[in-house]
């Protein structure tokens, strides 16, 4: 089953397939994302707000929440590296905003 990924605020969105992590929608569009640790979830770099439809994913794992306590990222954003949607989503990063 696909699901849509839309990017805001571009409006932009993409069709993937399962097993497609976030990141690798966002860079199928074209968007900038940050990153530097090749989607290891160790950088935290990647971290992305859950606009709507975040409802179906799974809990932070204790590798992404390890991360993002290292890298002091906010408690608001997932990490697109460690995160595979089964269910649309909209989706936002604070850099994106400030374009």
């Amino acid at each position: 089953m696909v699901c849509r990924i839309q990017f805001m605020p571009a409006g932009l969105s993409v069709e993937i397939d399962p097993g497609t992590s976030l990141l690798e929608a966002a860079q199928s569009m074209g968007l900038p994302v940050a990153q530097a640790c090749g989607s290891e979830g160790i950088c935290a770099r990647c971290g992305m707000q859950i606009l709507e439809g975040g409802e179906s994913l799974p809990p932070e794992g204790e590798n992404e929440r390890r991360a993002k306590e290292r890298n002091r990222v906010p408690e608001n954003l997932r990490l697109a590296c460690q995160i595979w949607p089964a269910d649309d989503l909209s989706v936002t990063t604070p850099y994106w905003s400030e374009q």
